[in-house]
């Protein structure tokens, strides 16, 4: 599929009604979503014929995507039932078989890399801190062959150091930069819409090292 085809097939995806603050919910919008997914697939056959989770996956813009690259199987995973319900009929409304569970992230029952690869837009930490970095620890326990992820530009450093100090993973790249459109959702928002500077990253667990070589 084509980059601005999977763009174009992800703009029609219905999105948060009513955000929570709390959870830090913003739209991952189909232009950063369509390069996250094509940049698996096209540069390192992560999404094809795999099985991706997609933690924190709200709406599920990520994994429709994943399931349009051709994944064998998607989890999208949330703690909030209400992003579950529209996720659920997005992927209804585009014939997409995906499976939903709903979860904190942090208390993720699953053993072991039982996931090939796992897409994510995590909370950038503003309201919680550290949960960007909950999550990254969790992706990189449960997935066999990558995590790919965004980070706000700003925390680059903190990020690198972050996964291969603290969470042991093999390597941290940052493939490109991306500008992220966050709209007007909340009262404290003074500005109609913001771009913020993201990275996204391509991280390899430890123990698939020799895979990817």
């Amino acid at each position: 599929m084509k980059l601005k085809q999977l763009e174009s097939l992800l703009g029609h995806l219905q999105q948060f009604s009513n955000p929570k603050v709390e959870l830090e919910q913003y739209p991952t919008g189909p232009h950063i979503a369509s390069r996250l997914l094509y940049t698996a697939e096209n540069s390192f056959d992560d999404i094809s014929n795999k099985v991706v989770a997609d933690f924190g996956c709200g709406c599920g813009t990520l994994g429709a995507a994943a399931a349009f690259m051709g994944a064998e199987q998607v989890i999208g995973i949330d703690i909030d039932s209400d992003s579950l319900e529209i996720a659920a009929m997005n992927a209804e409304d585009l014939e997409l078989d995906i499976d939903f569970v709903q979860c904190d992230i942090s208390k993720l029952g699953w053993r072991g890399q039982i996931v090939d690869t796992v897409v994510m837009n995590p909370p950038f930490g503003t309201r919680k801190k550290g949960a960007d970095i909950d999550f990254l620890s969790v992706a990189l326990k449960v997935a066999s062959e990558a995590v790919y992820s965004l980070h706000k530009t700003s925390t680059r450093d903190h990020i690198k150091r972050a996964a291969l100090r603290d969470l042991h993973a093999s390597s941290a790249e940052v493939l490109c930069e991306l500008r992220f459109d966050v709209p007007q959702l909340y009262k404290f928002h003074k500005k109609k819409e913001v771009d913020i500077a993201v990275d996204l990253w391509r991280f390899v667990p430890k123990r698939s090292q020799g895979k990817d070589n």
